[in-house]
């Protein structure tokens, strides 16, 4: 097997990473994050595998690995976050971790194996704070699917709306939905914590996981099992520290909830330090206050958590309307009630399901064709990659297959081949 080595191989690395469903420019600090990360073996077995879900067998198939070597492999690649295993036995399939949700998450949730914490913080954090790397690569062209999205706080939307509250949009409904519940490290609070920027005294166990995706972080030692009942104390206990809720970014089987602080969560700094509003996606909400209520206190600029906010000279507040996520912290936090959530006059469309998700952030991000023909070593599968990713990238093919009226028919076309 004619293996590659040095900065090379790790520059292969990095370009299967950034065609994934999440762009990661490469510049030095990734090529150290990958080389921090990943073995020379680990990181060659990732540039010979399939880009999506795949057996052990097709993985062997495709890599040239045998299985047992490549069993071992997947095994540790999967406990360091590199690699997800979902289901059981011979029904288990793989595929690499992108690098969100996924690698960055998964390193800093991390509670077994060799630890370099305070190494990893430094590395992501000098990634992810130029705003004209990762942000600009996934942000900087209007893009609407996020991995994540804003969950209401219920209580600060206005009863006066009469609007139903979908399950889908309730953390609640969430939780009553699930069967299998965890509870790990927060991936950003952690991060700014080895960093010494860690402003705020939210606890670091926070991040919440369900059903699959909790099993996956069980099963490596990245999450504790809890039950339904602390699951539900833990999000009352969020709700009374003002934190928000960012959510998958599907309407069925939700696999996770962040819990959210304006200080160390690098969704939201997106937003309020480096100016991409799309970075999450917002709620079907949008915060709105009643003048004559107001008493001028100033509480809702403080307590927003992307700065959305600010105080006009008559003591009203002003609310940035292309901002506000329609989390409903602010309204939370008002002594008078005159901050409420109202419903959004045009309704935010988020995927039905996981592959839906997957498939809209590839397109938006021109990597779709990847995972249409998904064997890296094959001649005929890279000719197709380059003739479809042209062609998918034309601004006119992409706006139609993003638009309402196109969307279901393009969604429903590659449910059938799939």
């Amino acid at each position: 097997m004619g293996h590659l080595v040095g900065k090379e191989l790790y520059r292969r690395l990095g370009k299967k990473i950034d065609n994934l469903t999440v762009r990661a420019p490469w510049n030095e600090t990734f090529y150290a994050i990958l080389k921090e990360l990943y073995t020379e073996e680990e990181a060659d077995l990732a540039v010979r595998m399939p880009y999506g879900m795949s057996t052990l067998n097709r993985i062997a198939e495709v890599t040239g690995y045998k299985h047992d070597r490549l069993k071992g492999l997947l095994k540790n690649m999967a406990d360091k976050g590199l690699v997800l295993d979902i289901g059981t036995g011979d029904k288990c399939q793989y595929i690499l971790s992108p690098l969100v949700i996924g690698i960055y998450e998964f390193t800093m949730m991390r509670t077994k194996g060799e630890l370099n914490h305070k190494e990893w913080a430094r590395l992501f954090h000098e990634y992810l704070s130029d705003k004209n790397t990762f942000y600009a690569a996934n942000l900087s062209h209007n893009e609407k699917i996020s991995p994540l999205r804003t969950l209401p706080h219920e209580e600060a939307i206005d009863e006066s709306e009469y609007v139903e509250i979908l399950d889908y949009e309730k953390a609640s409904a969430i939780v009553d939905d699930a069967k299998k519940f965890a509870v790990g490290i927060c991936s950003c609070r952690h991060e700014k914590y080895h960093l010494g920027q860690k402003e705020c005294n939210i606890p670091l166990e926070t991040c919440s996981t369900f059903d699959a995706s909790a099993d996956y972080l069980i099963r490596h030692d990245m999450a504790k099992e809890i039950s339904k009942g602390e699951m539900l104390d833990l999000l009352a206990k969020s709700k009374e520290m003002g934190l928000v809720f960012c959510a998958d970014n599907v309407q069925k089987n939700i696999s996770f909830i962040c819990h959210c602080c304006g200080c160390c969560c690098n969704v939201l700094l997106g937003i309020s330090r480096f100016g991409y509003p799309n970075m999450v996606v917002t709620s079907n909400y949008i915060a709105q206050s009643d003048s004559d209520n107001c008493s001028g206190c100033g509480t809702c600029v403080t307590s927003c958590p992307i700065v959305a906010i600010k105080m006009k000279a008559d003591d009203t507040p002003e609310i940035d309307k292309e901002l506000c996520i329609g989390c409903g912290v602010c309204a939370l936090n008002c002594e008078t009630g005159a901050m409420k959530l109202t419903h959004r006059k045009q309704r935010v469309l988020h995927p039905e399901t996981t592959f839906e998700k997957i498939i809209l952030q590839c397109l938006e991000r021109g990597t779709l064709q990847n995972f249409l023909f998904n064997n890296p070593g094959k001649l005929s599968h890279s000719f197709m990659r380059a003739v479809v990713g042209g062609f998918l990238r034309l601004p006119p093919v992409k706006k139609s297959l993003m638009s309402d009226l196109l969307r279901s028919r393009f969604l429903n076309s590659l449910t059938k081949v799939s």
